[in-house]
Protein backbone atom coordinates (compact mmCIF):
# COMPACT_ATOMS: atom_id res chain seq x y z
CA UNK A 1 0.00 0.00 0.00
CA UNK A 2 1.40 3.59 -0.87
CA UNK A 3 -0.20 6.91 0.88
CA UNK A 4 1.00 9.92 -0.26
CA UNK A 5 0.52 12.93 1.08
CA UNK A 6 0.41 16.37 0.26
CA UNK A 7 1.40 19.11 2.72
CA UNK A 8 1.29 22.85 1.77
CA UNK A 9 4.57 24.33 2.96
CA UNK A 10 4.36 28.42 4.32
CA UNK A 11 6.46 30.95 3.10
CA UNK A 12 10.01 30.59 5.10
CA UNK A 13 9.59 34.28 5.35
CA UNK A 14 6.79 34.09 7.59
CA UNK A 15 6.16 34.51 11.33
CA UNK A 16 7.28 32.28 14.15
CA UNK A 17 3.30 30.69 13.81
CA UNK A 18 4.01 30.08 10.50
CA UNK A 19 7.35 28.22 11.05
CA UNK A 20 5.32 26.09 13.85
CA UNK A 21 2.87 25.09 11.39
CA UNK A 22 6.03 23.62 9.19
CA UNK A 23 7.51 21.85 11.67
CA UNK A 24 3.89 20.13 11.94
CA UNK A 25 4.06 19.16 8.25
CA UNK A 26 6.97 17.92 8.32
CA UNK A 27 6.20 15.06 11.42
CA UNK A 28 3.18 14.48 9.87
CA UNK A 29 4.76 13.20 6.99
CA UNK A 30 7.78 11.25 8.96
CA UNK A 31 5.14 8.98 11.00
CA UNK A 32 3.03 8.48 7.57
CA UNK A 33 6.34 7.33 6.15
CA UNK A 34 6.68 4.90 9.05
CA UNK A 35 3.46 4.13 9.02
CA UNK A 36 3.92 2.71 5.54
CA UNK A 37 7.11 1.08 5.78
CA UNK A 38 5.45 -0.91 8.89
CA UNK A 39 2.82 -1.69 6.67
CA UNK A 40 4.53 -2.66 3.92
CA UNK A 41 6.44 -5.31 6.25
CA UNK A 42 3.07 -6.69 7.41
CA UNK A 43 2.52 -7.20 4.49
CA UNK A 44 5.39 -8.88 3.21
CA UNK A 45 5.29 -11.25 5.71
CA UNK A 46 1.89 -12.24 5.61
CA UNK A 47 3.19 -13.08 1.87
CA UNK A 48 5.65 -15.59 3.00
CA UNK A 49 3.82 -17.29 5.36
CA UNK A 50 1.01 -17.68 2.88
CA UNK A 51 3.87 -18.71 0.07
CA UNK A 52 5.59 -21.12 2.79
CA UNK A 53 2.12 -22.90 3.25
CA UNK A 54 1.39 -22.92 0.44
CA UNK A 55 4.51 -24.85 -1.13
CA UNK A 56 4.36 -27.32 1.95
CA UNK A 57 0.82 -28.27 0.83
CA UNK A 58 1.51 -28.36 -2.34
CA UNK A 59 1.20 -32.20 -3.46
CA UNK A 60 0.73 -33.37 0.51
CA UNK A 61 -0.92 -36.33 1.52
CA UNK A 62 -2.24 -36.23 4.53
CA UNK A 63 -3.50 -40.20 4.23
CA UNK A 64 0.07 -41.03 4.56
CA UNK A 65 1.41 -40.79 7.78
CA UNK A 66 5.01 -39.46 7.78
CA UNK A 67 7.88 -41.68 6.51
CA UNK A 68 5.49 -43.79 5.16
CA UNK A 69 6.87 -47.14 3.78
CA UNK A 70 10.08 -46.35 5.54
CA UNK A 71 11.45 -45.86 9.23
CA UNK A 72 8.78 -45.87 12.32
CA UNK A 73 6.77 -42.42 13.10
CA UNK A 74 7.63 -41.72 16.64
CA UNK A 75 5.02 -39.86 18.49
CA UNK A 76 6.11 -37.96 22.02
CA UNK A 77 3.03 -37.34 24.20
CA UNK A 78 3.07 -35.44 27.50
CA UNK A 79 0.03 -34.97 29.92
CA UNK A 80 -0.96 -31.58 31.60
CA UNK A 81 -3.98 -32.31 34.22
CA UNK A 82 -5.99 -29.00 34.83
CA UNK A 83 -8.81 -31.04 37.05
CA UNK A 84 -9.14 -34.37 38.31
CA UNK A 85 -12.34 -35.60 39.77
CA UNK A 86 -14.16 -36.71 40.20
CA UNK A 87 -13.89 -40.48 41.70
CA UNK A 88 -17.20 -42.31 41.27
CA UNK A 89 -17.01 -46.04 43.05
CA UNK A 90 -20.30 -47.34 42.26
CA UNK A 91 -19.67 -46.76 38.46
CA UNK A 92 -15.96 -47.42 39.15
CA UNK A 93 -15.02 -44.61 36.83
CA UNK A 94 -13.33 -41.24 36.94
CA UNK A 95 -12.91 -38.10 34.96
CA UNK A 96 -10.80 -35.50 34.61
CA UNK A 97 -9.47 -32.22 31.78
CA UNK A 98 -5.94 -32.33 30.14
CA UNK A 99 -4.13 -30.46 27.87
CA UNK A 100 -3.19 -33.64 25.63
CA UNK A 101 0.21 -33.13 24.08
CA UNK A 102 1.63 -34.50 20.90
CA UNK A 103 5.25 -34.29 19.06
CA UNK A 104 6.17 -35.83 15.96
CA UNK A 105 8.72 -34.73 13.20
CA UNK A 106 7.45 -34.89 9.46
CA UNK A 107 10.02 -34.09 6.92
CA UNK A 108 7.34 -32.87 4.35
CA UNK A 109 6.67 -29.74 6.37
CA UNK A 110 9.96 -28.35 6.65
CA UNK A 111 10.40 -24.68 5.61
CA UNK A 112 13.19 -21.83 5.77
CA UNK A 113 11.96 -18.38 6.69
CA UNK A 114 12.88 -15.28 8.78
CA UNK A 115 10.96 -17.11 11.48
CA UNK A 116 11.50 -20.95 13.49
CA UNK A 117 7.99 -21.57 14.58
CA UNK A 118 4.15 -21.07 13.05
CA UNK A 119 1.94 -20.89 15.17
CA UNK A 120 -1.39 -21.57 13.37
CA UNK A 121 -5.20 -22.50 14.73
CA UNK A 122 -6.93 -25.35 14.19
CA UNK A 123 -7.83 -25.17 10.58
CA UNK A 124 -4.50 -26.31 9.92
CA UNK A 125 -5.18 -29.29 11.41
CA UNK A 126 -7.15 -30.88 9.08
CA UNK A 127 -4.95 -30.26 5.73
CA UNK A 128 -2.00 -32.42 7.40
CA UNK A 129 -1.44 -35.95 9.35
CA UNK A 130 -2.36 -36.47 12.58
CA UNK A 131 -1.81 -39.72 15.09
CA UNK A 132 -5.24 -41.51 15.16
CA UNK A 133 -4.83 -41.87 19.18
CA UNK A 134 -7.63 -42.86 21.22
CA UNK A 135 -7.95 -44.09 25.20
CA UNK A 136 -8.55 -47.61 25.37
CA UNK A 137 -10.17 -47.57 28.47
CA UNK A 138 -11.94 -44.41 27.96
CA UNK A 139 -15.73 -44.15 28.42
CA UNK A 140 -16.68 -40.65 27.08
CA UNK A 141 -14.39 -38.05 25.87
CA UNK A 142 -14.93 -34.73 24.73
CA UNK A 143 -12.89 -32.41 22.99
CA UNK A 144 -14.10 -28.79 23.92
CA UNK A 145 -14.86 -26.35 20.86
CA UNK A 146 -16.30 -23.34 22.75
CA UNK A 147 -15.50 -21.02 21.64
CA UNK A 148 -13.50 -22.10 19.13
CA UNK A 149 -11.77 -25.63 18.91
CA UNK A 150 -9.29 -25.49 21.81
CA UNK A 151 -6.18 -27.30 19.56
CA UNK A 152 -2.94 -25.66 19.66
CA UNK A 153 -1.07 -26.07 16.34
CA UNK A 154 2.58 -25.00 15.72
CA UNK A 155 5.21 -26.60 12.84
CA UNK A 156 9.00 -25.71 13.56
CA UNK A 157 11.70 -25.52 10.97
CA UNK A 158 13.02 -29.09 10.76
CA UNK A 159 9.52 -29.90 10.59
CA UNK A 160 8.48 -30.97 14.17
CA UNK A 161 5.09 -30.71 14.95
CA UNK A 162 3.36 -29.97 18.64
CA UNK A 163 -0.58 -30.64 18.30
CA UNK A 164 -2.35 -30.21 21.76
CA UNK A 165 -6.02 -30.24 22.57
CA UNK A 166 -8.22 -29.51 25.55
CA UNK A 167 -9.66 -32.58 26.43
CA UNK A 168 -12.39 -34.11 29.49
CA UNK A 169 -12.03 -37.95 29.60
CA UNK A 170 -14.29 -40.20 31.44
CA UNK A 171 -12.18 -43.29 32.14
CA UNK A 172 -12.70 -46.62 33.80
CA UNK A 173 -11.02 -47.65 37.00
CA UNK A 174 -11.44 -50.72 38.19
CA UNK A 175 -11.38 -51.42 41.42
CA UNK A 176 -10.75 -54.33 44.11
CA UNK A 177 -12.55 -53.02 47.77
CA UNK A 178 -12.11 -55.99 49.79
CA UNK A 179 -10.43 -52.83 52.08
CA UNK A 180 -13.12 -50.74 51.83
CA UNK A 181 -12.51 -48.15 53.09
CA UNK A 182 -9.16 -48.19 53.78
CA UNK A 183 -8.71 -48.93 50.23
CA UNK A 184 -6.41 -47.66 47.62
CA UNK A 185 -6.63 -47.45 43.70
CA UNK A 186 -4.25 -46.95 40.80
CA UNK A 187 -6.31 -46.14 38.60
CA UNK A 188 -4.94 -46.14 34.59
CA UNK A 189 -5.57 -43.83 31.26
CA UNK A 190 -4.13 -46.04 29.00
CA UNK A 191 -3.73 -44.70 25.08
CA UNK A 192 -2.32 -45.66 21.58
CA UNK A 193 -3.15 -46.02 18.20
CA UNK A 194 -6.01 -47.73 16.31
CA UNK A 195 -4.99 -48.56 13.37
CA UNK A 196 -1.35 -48.18 13.47
CA UNK A 197 1.16 -51.34 14.90
CA UNK A 198 4.57 -51.16 16.44
CA UNK A 199 6.41 -51.42 13.23
CA UNK A 200 4.68 -47.96 12.17
CA UNK A 201 3.87 -46.25 14.91
CA UNK A 202 5.48 -45.82 18.36
CA UNK A 203 5.21 -43.45 21.78
CA UNK A 204 7.04 -42.25 23.77
CA UNK A 205 7.36 -39.73 26.71
CA UNK A 206 8.52 -36.53 26.07
CA UNK A 207 9.78 -35.57 29.17
CA UNK A 208 10.76 -38.98 30.48
CA UNK A 209 9.07 -41.46 32.65
CA UNK A 210 9.01 -39.25 36.23
CA UNK A 211 8.09 -35.36 34.37
CA UNK A 212 5.67 -35.92 31.29
CA UNK A 213 2.58 -35.84 33.42
CA UNK A 214 1.90 -32.89 35.29
CA UNK A 215 -0.62 -32.24 37.68
CA UNK A 216 -0.65 -29.11 39.87
CA UNK A 217 -1.70 -29.37 43.67
CA UNK A 218 -5.10 -27.17 42.99
CA UNK A 219 -5.90 -29.32 39.92
CA UNK A 220 -7.57 -31.88 42.56
CA UNK A 221 -11.24 -31.15 42.85
CA UNK A 222 -11.70 -35.05 45.34
CA UNK A 223 -13.67 -35.50 48.11
CA UNK A 224 -13.08 -38.76 49.47
CA UNK A 225 -9.80 -39.58 48.11
CA UNK A 226 -5.96 -37.83 48.28
CA UNK A 227 -4.21 -37.83 44.75
CA UNK A 228 -0.75 -39.00 45.84
CA UNK A 229 0.93 -39.58 42.74
CA UNK A 230 1.04 -40.89 39.44
CA UNK A 231 3.55 -43.28 37.38
CA UNK A 232 4.12 -44.15 33.94
CA UNK A 233 4.70 -47.09 31.66
CA UNK A 234 3.95 -48.11 28.43
CA UNK A 235 3.33 -51.87 26.91
CA UNK A 236 2.62 -53.75 24.11
CA UNK A 237 -0.44 -55.15 23.40
CA UNK A 238 -1.30 -58.26 20.56
CA UNK A 239 -4.03 -58.43 18.60
CA UNK A 240 -5.62 -60.36 15.44
CA UNK A 241 -4.67 -57.14 13.57
CA UNK A 242 -0.67 -56.68 14.72
CA UNK A 243 1.47 -55.61 17.97
CA UNK A 244 0.51 -52.28 19.50
CA UNK A 245 2.26 -49.96 22.02
CA UNK A 246 -0.05 -48.62 24.48
CA UNK A 247 0.94 -46.04 26.76
CA UNK A 248 -0.43 -45.84 31.08
CA UNK A 249 -1.10 -43.35 33.50
CA UNK A 250 -1.60 -44.72 36.81
CA UNK A 251 -3.36 -42.22 39.25
CA UNK A 252 -2.84 -43.67 42.39
CA UNK A 253 -5.82 -42.74 44.65
CA UNK A 254 -5.75 -42.94 48.36
CA UNK A 255 -9.27 -43.37 50.19
CA UNK A 256 -9.84 -40.71 53.17
CA UNK A 257 -12.08 -42.09 56.29
CA UNK A 258 -13.66 -39.38 57.79
CA UNK A 259 -16.72 -39.71 56.19
CA UNK A 260 -17.33 -43.86 56.84
CA UNK A 261 -15.78 -42.75 60.22
CA UNK A 262 -18.66 -40.54 61.42
CA UNK A 263 -21.72 -42.37 59.41
CA UNK A 264 -20.36 -46.22 60.02
CA UNK A 265 -17.80 -46.87 62.05
CA UNK A 266 -18.69 -44.39 65.30
CA UNK A 267 -22.92 -45.26 65.01
CA UNK A 268 -21.64 -49.66 64.81
CA UNK A 269 -19.96 -48.72 68.23
CA UNK A 270 -21.92 -46.81 69.84
CA UNK A 271 -25.23 -49.11 68.92
CA UNK A 272 -23.00 -52.20 70.49
CA UNK A 273 -22.51 -50.34 73.34
CA UNK A 274 -25.90 -49.09 73.66
CA UNK A 275 -26.76 -53.32 73.22
CA UNK A 276 -24.69 -53.93 76.38
CA UNK A 277 -26.50 -51.51 78.90
CA UNK A 278 -29.05 -53.90 79.30
CA UNK A 279 -26.82 -56.19 81.25
CA UNK A 280 -26.75 -53.36 83.79
CA UNK A 281 -30.97 -53.76 83.71
CA UNK A 282 -32.73 -56.33 86.46
CA UNK A 283 -33.46 -59.18 84.58
CA UNK A 284 -37.34 -57.84 86.24
CA UNK A 285 -37.29 -55.54 83.38
CA UNK A 286 -38.63 -57.66 80.35
CA UNK A 287 -40.09 -54.79 78.48
CA UNK A 288 -36.92 -52.56 79.37
CA UNK A 289 -34.63 -54.94 77.97
CA UNK A 290 -36.67 -56.17 74.77
CA UNK A 291 -37.05 -52.83 74.01
CA UNK A 292 -33.12 -51.95 74.27
CA UNK A 293 -32.54 -55.53 72.41
CA UNK A 294 -34.80 -55.30 68.95
CA UNK A 295 -33.81 -51.38 68.73
CA UNK A 296 -30.56 -51.70 68.50
CA UNK A 297 -30.65 -55.03 66.45
CA UNK A 298 -33.29 -52.94 64.14
CA UNK A 299 -30.40 -49.70 64.12
CA UNK A 300 -27.75 -52.04 62.97
CA UNK A 301 -29.61 -53.43 60.34
CA UNK A 302 -30.61 -50.05 59.18
CA UNK A 303 -26.96 -48.54 59.27
CA UNK A 304 -26.01 -51.90 57.26
CA UNK A 305 -28.27 -51.37 54.50
CA UNK A 306 -27.31 -47.92 54.51
CA UNK A 307 -23.53 -48.61 53.91
CA UNK A 308 -24.07 -50.26 51.04
CA UNK A 309 -25.49 -47.59 49.28
CA UNK A 310 -22.30 -45.74 48.49
CA UNK A 311 -20.47 -49.10 46.97
CA UNK A 312 -21.04 -51.03 43.59
CA UNK A 313 -22.91 -54.54 44.76
CA UNK A 314 -19.82 -56.66 44.55
CA UNK A 315 -20.22 -59.93 45.66
CA UNK A 316 -17.42 -60.25 47.90
CA UNK A 317 -17.29 -58.66 51.83
CA UNK A 318 -15.40 -55.41 52.38
CA UNK A 319 -13.75 -54.87 55.26
CA UNK A 320 -16.81 -52.27 56.83
CA UNK A 321 -18.94 -55.26 55.88
CA UNK A 322 -16.66 -57.16 58.39
CA UNK A 323 -17.25 -54.52 60.97
CA UNK A 324 -20.66 -53.97 60.71
CA UNK A 325 -21.42 -58.25 60.52
CA UNK A 326 -19.79 -58.29 63.87
CA UNK A 327 -21.10 -54.91 65.28
CA UNK A 328 -24.62 -57.03 64.22
CA UNK A 329 -23.36 -60.22 66.10
CA UNK A 330 -22.47 -58.33 69.29
CA UNK A 331 -25.92 -56.90 69.31
CA UNK A 332 -27.87 -60.06 68.33
CA UNK A 333 -25.73 -61.97 71.48
CA UNK A 334 -26.91 -59.51 73.67
CA UNK A 335 -30.44 -59.93 72.87
CA UNK A 336 -30.14 -63.66 72.81
CA UNK A 337 -28.48 -63.20 76.30
CA UNK A 338 -31.44 -61.26 77.73
CA UNK A 339 -33.50 -64.48 76.76
CA UNK A 340 -31.27 -67.28 77.86
CA UNK A 341 -31.26 -64.96 81.06
CA UNK A 342 -34.99 -64.97 80.87
CA UNK A 343 -35.55 -68.29 80.04
CA UNK A 344 -33.38 -69.97 83.20
CA UNK A 345 -34.91 -67.51 85.43
CA UNK A 346 -38.14 -68.71 84.55
CA UNK A 347 -37.36 -72.46 84.74
CA UNK A 348 -35.53 -71.95 88.76
CA UNK A 349 -39.07 -70.04 89.21
CA UNK A 350 -41.28 -72.93 87.85
CA UNK A 351 -38.75 -75.66 89.77
CA UNK A 352 -38.95 -73.77 92.81
CA UNK A 353 -42.81 -73.64 92.60
CA UNK A 354 -42.67 -77.13 92.30
CA UNK A 355 -40.61 -77.80 95.41
CA UNK A 356 -42.81 -75.49 97.41
CA UNK A 357 -45.98 -77.14 96.24
CA UNK A 358 -44.68 -80.87 97.22
CA UNK A 359 -43.43 -79.40 100.83
CA UNK A 360 -46.81 -78.27 101.20
CA UNK A 361 -48.35 -81.18 100.16
CA UNK A 362 -45.83 -83.26 102.73
CA UNK A 363 -46.80 -80.86 105.46
CA UNK A 364 -50.15 -81.25 105.07
CA UNK A 365 -49.44 -85.25 104.85
CA UNK A 366 -47.46 -85.25 108.11
CA UNK A 367 -50.02 -83.17 109.86
CA UNK A 368 -52.72 -85.58 108.75
CA UNK A 369 -50.84 -88.44 109.92
CA UNK A 370 -49.99 -86.46 113.25
CA UNK A 371 -53.83 -86.52 113.55
CA UNK A 372 -54.24 -89.78 113.00
CA UNK A 373 -51.79 -91.31 115.66
CA UNK A 374 -52.93 -88.57 118.39
CA UNK A 375 -56.14 -90.45 117.85
CA UNK A 376 -54.74 -94.11 117.49
CA UNK A 377 -52.38 -93.42 120.83
CA UNK A 378 -55.08 -92.23 122.69
CA UNK A 379 -57.87 -95.52 122.03
CA UNK A 380 -54.50 -97.69 122.45
CA UNK A 381 -54.10 -96.21 125.97
CA UNK A 382 -57.82 -96.44 126.81
CA UNK A 383 -56.77 -100.40 125.45
CA UNK A 384 -54.13 -100.59 127.08
CA UNK A 385 -56.12 -99.50 130.56
CA UNK A 386 -58.66 -102.13 130.30
CA UNK A 387 -56.04 -104.86 129.30
CA UNK A 388 -54.27 -104.15 132.75
CA UNK A 389 -57.20 -104.10 134.87
CA UNK A 390 -57.65 -107.32 133.29
CA UNK A 391 -54.28 -108.39 134.31
CA UNK A 392 -53.86 -107.29 136.97
CA UNK A 393 -57.02 -109.15 138.26
CA UNK A 394 -55.58 -112.03 136.90
CA UNK A 395 -52.32 -111.54 138.82
CA UNK A 396 -49.98 -111.12 135.09
CA UNK A 397 -46.98 -109.71 136.27
CA UNK A 398 -45.28 -109.01 132.32
CA UNK A 399 -46.75 -106.32 131.76
CA UNK A 400 -44.46 -104.69 129.83
CA UNK A 401 -44.20 -107.52 127.27
CA UNK A 402 -47.78 -106.82 126.72
CA UNK A 403 -47.65 -103.09 126.02
CA UNK A 404 -46.38 -101.91 122.84
CA UNK A 405 -46.06 -98.08 122.20
CA UNK A 406 -47.03 -96.80 118.45
CA UNK A 407 -44.69 -93.48 117.61
CA UNK A 408 -45.73 -91.10 114.78
CA UNK A 409 -44.17 -91.84 111.63
CA UNK A 410 -41.59 -88.52 110.47
CA UNK A 411 -41.48 -87.03 106.80
CA UNK A 412 -38.85 -88.16 105.09
CA UNK A 413 -37.80 -84.69 104.02
CA UNK A 414 -37.49 -83.56 107.98
CA UNK A 415 -35.63 -86.54 108.31
CA UNK A 416 -33.06 -85.37 105.27
CA UNK A 417 -32.84 -81.96 106.89
CA UNK A 418 -34.01 -80.50 103.72
CA UNK A 419 -35.18 -76.86 103.82
CA UNK A 420 -38.68 -76.38 102.92
CA UNK A 421 -38.55 -73.95 99.60
CA UNK A 422 -38.85 -70.27 100.33
CA UNK A 423 -41.25 -67.53 98.00
CA UNK A 424 -40.54 -68.72 94.01
CA UNK A 425 -41.13 -65.17 92.93
CA UNK A 426 -38.00 -63.91 94.61
CA UNK A 427 -36.24 -65.70 92.23
CA UNK A 428 -37.71 -63.83 89.22
CA UNK A 429 -36.29 -60.31 90.32
CA UNK A 430 -32.44 -59.29 91.24
CA UNK A 431 -29.25 -59.66 89.04
CA UNK A 432 -28.57 -63.12 87.09
CA UNK A 433 -25.61 -64.67 86.94
CA UNK A 434 -25.13 -64.66 83.46
CA UNK A 435 -25.47 -61.07 83.19
CA UNK A 436 -23.03 -60.58 86.06
CA UNK A 437 -20.52 -62.52 83.14
CA UNK A 438 -21.76 -60.90 80.24
CA UNK A 439 -20.39 -57.51 82.02
CA UNK A 440 -17.43 -58.65 81.88
CA UNK A 441 -17.13 -60.93 78.75
CA UNK A 442 -19.15 -58.74 76.34
CA UNK A 443 -16.87 -55.23 76.37
CA UNK A 444 -13.84 -57.41 76.36
CA UNK A 445 -13.71 -59.37 73.84
CA UNK A 446 -15.52 -56.47 71.58
CA UNK A 447 -12.57 -54.21 72.36
CA UNK A 448 -10.23 -56.99 71.62
CA UNK A 449 -12.17 -57.05 67.91
CA UNK A 450 -11.35 -53.56 68.09
CA UNK A 451 -8.04 -53.39 68.48
CA UNK A 452 -6.94 -56.58 66.40
CA UNK A 453 -9.85 -54.89 63.56
CA UNK A 454 -7.46 -51.35 63.34
CA UNK A 455 -4.14 -52.29 63.48
CA UNK A 456 -4.22 -54.94 61.00
CA UNK A 457 -6.22 -52.77 58.29
CA UNK A 458 -4.36 -49.09 59.11
CA UNK A 459 -0.78 -51.36 59.16
CA UNK A 460 -1.84 -53.10 55.79
CA UNK A 461 -0.47 -51.72 52.67
CA UNK A 462 -4.06 -51.30 50.71
CA UNK A 463 -2.65 -49.64 47.50
CA UNK A 464 -3.23 -51.42 44.83
CA UNK A 465 -0.14 -52.44 42.28
CA UNK A 466 -0.67 -50.49 39.14
CA UNK A 467 0.07 -54.02 37.14
CA UNK A 468 -3.07 -55.44 39.05
CA UNK A 469 -4.92 -52.46 38.44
Amino acid sequence: MRRVVRLSLPDLGGSSKDMGRLLLCMHLLSMSCVVGNQLGEIRIYSENITQILDRLLDGYDNRLRPGFGGPVTEVKTDIYVTSFGPVSDVEMEYTMDVFFRQTWIDDRLKFDGPFDILRLNNLMVSKIWTPDTFFRNGKKSISHNMTTPNKLFRIMQNGTILYTMRLTINAACPMRLMNFPMDGHACPLKFGSYAYPKSEIIYTWKKGPLHSVEIPQESSSLLQYDLIGQTVSSEILKSNTGEYIVMTVYFHLQRKMGYFLIQAYIPCIMTVILSQVSFWINKESVPARTVFGITTVLTMTTLSISARHSLPKVSYATAMDWFIAVCFAFVFSALIEFAAVNYFTNLQAQKAARKAAQAAELEAAAAASEEETVSQQSDSNCNLKKRGNSIVSRGDVSLAESIQTISPPIPQFLQQGSAIPSNPNALLTGTSTIDKYARILFPLSFGAFNLVYWIVYLSKDTMEASGKA
